[in-house]
């Protein structure tokens, strides 16, 4: 049996589908589909809403807490960084995206999926590195009462985006990801959450993807 991943690599999987995805929708676009590029705009904007809120939670909360246990600093300032060269990238992404759905061209939705495709680039270079470095140390301190205090500031700041986040993270997941995710969090609290307060997400993002 496959070793369970961590939320945090359940979390990159979903990142990596999206921006793959992202990049498909936008080599596949139609001249003049305006509707399309705007749903495709609409999921890409939860993409960035959902890995701001990871990065974000991990700069105020990860990187003090590993810099206060005297963890390599240059590790820890790398992270934040490519947090920074990934938050350019996206920020190329969505202003090309806008490009598109104000006049949805064949060059322009090119454009766009050439900027995804360099975005992609970025992000994997991250995500790769944190997987590498610093997934080791976060599996060490799994039982260390600070770190588990700690990460429960991760979470996101209402129940409602919490079931957002839930249903993103399963839209289009393997089953290693649904398992994972399910070890990690009750299953049944995984579904209610996902089927009675995830609207938003599945209401203006999920059928993007079908």
């Amino acid at each position: 049996m496959a070793e369970l991943l961590s939320m945090n690599q359940i979390i990159h999987a979903a990142v990596r589908r999206d921006i793959a995805r992202t990049e498909r929708a936008l080599r596949s676009l139609g001249a003049g589909d305006a509707a399309r590029a705007r749903q495709v705009r609409v999921a890409w904007r939860n993409l960035v809403r959902e890995l701001t809120h990871h990065h974000e939670a991990e700069d105020d909360n990860i990187w003090p807490f590993l810099e206060k246990r005297g963890f390599d600093p240059s590790l820890l300032a790398a992270m934040e960084s490519e947090h920074v060269a990934m938050k350019q990238a996206l920020a190329s992404v969505s202003a090309a995206l806008d490009e598109v759905v104000a006049s949805p061209t064949p060059d322009r939705a090119r454009a766009a999926a050439d900027a995804v495709r360099a975005c992609a680039e970025v992000v994997e270079t991250h995500l790769e590195h944190e997987e590498r470095d610093v997934e080791p140390i976060a599996r060490a301190l799994e039982d260390d009462p600070e770190w588990k205090a700690m990460t429960k500031r991760l979470r996101p700041a209402s129940i409602v985006d919490a079931a957002d986040a839930l249903a993103w993270m399963q839209d289009g997941a393997g089953e290693r990801e649904r398992s994972s995710l399910r070890a990690a969090i009750p299953g049944p609290v995984v579904t209610a959450l996902t089927l009675v307060l995830a609207r938003r997400y599945r209401r203006e993002v999920a059928p993007v993807w079908r």
